[in-house]
């Protein structure tokens, strides 16, 4: 790569195993944050984690890597699977590192003031995009989110910051992260799965999914509620392969059925002396995460647990044959939205759609941390796994159109999205029930499209501050008053429309700016939510330059057939014959 850039102010941070000869033209800066941690916790215990930028969870080398990894052939997880040529999505980006999350009892603490602290140095460094794969279980006012000041400070800057939505789905309003300055991103399956058939004693098919090497074998096979310990469980707990409830006389050389299971319910198996697992999904639905065992052992959908079950008590003798698994792709319906992807609406502001777009999550290989494992590569899912991904189309957008706000870049994201699967049918969710935008937002990402997406959504600093004066009251910045008439939420201009309780009619205004063609002219199509009359206007918009910025208004009203206390979703689009500029709308009535 050229030499680091001279605009570049950042430094490499020595710390435990990191020194500055660890940072190259590649890796160009490494910080870590742990004054908050520390004053809470004591010193960081350096058989938990390193008191410096190096990882050793894996969590952010997998980030990082997804984010800007350069070609790697033969990438592969442990036993092969996904073998092939990996690559980041902005291969050619300069990375820095800001560690602000520490090992703490099995889970990673992230304490406010030491990532506002880390969004500061990013700042000053001169980043162009920030990526935080950072989240919590329950959303927190704006004036109380040290994650959405830290983010609004950067987006003063012109800085294009992306956050994960969230693992807590799939439970309504579960969405975190959901400032209206960042990109909210919510996690879907790719077109690849790693099949291994569970063939049973009677020449019944189970299909399944693994990541674990194994040769193929025939067990004798027993559930687990025939082999527990008396007295180790209830009626709720039985079959489930918890810690110390196997019978280790029962279960030895034998393959285990657990009705629900992970990594856990594994080494009960393998604890109890058991020779393989096959495990329940965790989550109903068709999408497995899935995850390398210590003994062969295969996950199956919850909706065949009990064929499985039948199977086994209503023969003497059952058997299971577990050939090996292999890496497929192609497999469909794809993308659906990953079960685990924390869903809108926005419990903070419900007048912001949340989250913003989904993107690839589930099972997603990429480089891993060799500190406390031979492995290069790991498969491992989360909103923490999506967001990269669109960090990196964010890193590509600003390379090809610097001159792009951090909004111009969001909305170009959002305006090109997809809603449809590999099908040529709308994106489901696990369930194959259809998704909504409370699940994907705009859509699944297309990098391409968002090149060149025709028309923009923009929005500065001053805009956002006005719309925290409609929302909480305040501006967050000391020197911006809030007017004492504050605009409402939804007229932000904002690539979606959310309003909520809606009593009557509500109008509010759009602004587009053409990016496209000098001279171009667009239509509008909608897209009603049931219920609710949507009209805009006006219906066509005339450009005669690129940067010309028209405005438009959206009226909408509730119908005596809406339903209360519920949303409902639309859409409207903008279109010139080339670019389709949709943005999704939901409405709900007081």
């Amino acid at each position: 790569m050229d030499p680091v850039p001279t605009s570049w102010k950042g430094i490499c941070q020595s710390g435990v195993a990191f020194n500055s000869s660890s940072c190259n033209r590649k890796l160009i800066g490494a910080r870590y944050y742990l004054r908050e941690y520390e004053s809470r916790h004591g010193q960081v215990q350096p058989t938990v984690d390193y008191r410096s930028p190096r990882d050793r969870k894996g969590h952010g080398t997998h980030t990082a890597s997804t984010i800007g990894g350069r070609r790697a052939p033969n990438a592969a997880a442990l036993g092969g699977f996904g073998n092939g040529t990996a690559t980041g999505g902005a291969p050619l980006v300069r990375l820095a590192i800001y560690k602000v999350c520490w090992n703490f009892q099995g889970k990673g603490k992230c304490y406010g003031s030491d990532v506002m602290s880390a969004f500061d140095d990013a700042i000053a460094d001169g980043v162009h995009v920030i990526s935080v794969s950072i989240g919590t279980n329950t959303s927190t006012r704006y004036d109380k989110d040290d994650k959405a000041i830290g983010a609004l400070h950067a987006v003063k800057r012109n800085i294009v910051v992306s956050f994960s939505a969230g693992n807590s789905g799939p439970t309504p309003s579960t969405v975190t992260n959901i400032a209206p300055w960042v990109i909210t991103v919510g996690a879907s399956s790719t077109d690849r799965v790693f099949p291994s058939p569970v063939v049973l004693g009677n020449a019944m098919v189970i299909e399944g999914q693994s990541i674990t090497p194994f040769q193929r074998r025939t067990y004798p096979l027993v559930s687990a509620s025939q082999v527990e310990i008396p007295g180790s469980t209830t009626n709720r707990t039985t079959g489930r392969c918890y810690n110390r409830t196997l019978s280790p006389t029962l279960v030895r050389g034998k393959a285990v059925f657990c009705r629900l299971g992970d990594t856990s319910q594994a080494l009960e198996v393998q604890r109890a002396g058991g020779a393989a697992a096959v495990l329940g999904n965790l989550r109903d639905g068709i999408g497995v995460q899935v995850t390398p065992f210590v003994i062969p052992g295969v996950v199956i959908l919850r909706n065949d647990t009990n064929r499985m079950y039948n199977y086994i008590v209503s023969n003497r003798a059952p058997t299971v044959t577990l050939p090996p698994a292999t890496t497929s792709i192609g497999a469909k319906p794809a993308p659906f939205m990953a079960s685990f992807s924390s869903k809108g609406p926005n419990n903070v502001e419900p007048n912001i759609l949340k989250p913003d777009i989904t993107a690839p999550g589930l099972n997603i290989l990429a480089a891993w941390t060799e500190a406390f494992s031979p492995l290069k590569y790991n498969i491992i899912s989360g909103t923490s796994m999506s967001c990269p991904h669109v960090s990196a189309v964010a890193a590509l957008l600003k390379a090809i159109h610097p001159n792009w706000s951090s909004a111009a870049i969001r909305s170009a994201i959002m305006t090109t999205a997809k809603q449809t699967n590999n099908l040529g049918k709308p994106i489901t969710d696990a369930l194959l029930n259809p998704a909504t935008p409370f699940e994907y937002g705009s859509g699944h990402i297309q990098p391409s499209r968002a090149a060149d997406p025709g028309l923009v959504y923009d929005a500065c600093y001053n805009d956002y501050l006005l719309f925290l004066c409609g929302s909480i009251r305040k501006s967050l910045d000391p020197s911006f008053p809030c007017p004492t008439v504050a605009s409402p939420p939804s007229a932000l201009n904002y690539p979606s429309l959310s309003i909520a309780n809606l009593r009557g009619t509500m109008t509010v205004t759009r602004n587009v700016t053409n990016v496209g063609a000098a001279t171009s002219s667009y239509s509008v199509t909608i897209n009603e939510p049931s219920g609710f009359s949507v009209r805009i206007s006006p219906t066509r918009l005339n450009f005669n330059a690129v940067g010309q910025t028209l405005s438009f208004g959206i009226t909408v009203q509730a119908q005596s057939t809406a339903r209360t206390n519920a949303f409902v979703f639309g859409s409207y689009t903008w279109s010139d014959g080339i670019h389709q500029v949709r943005s999704p709308i939901a409405l709900s009535a007081a």
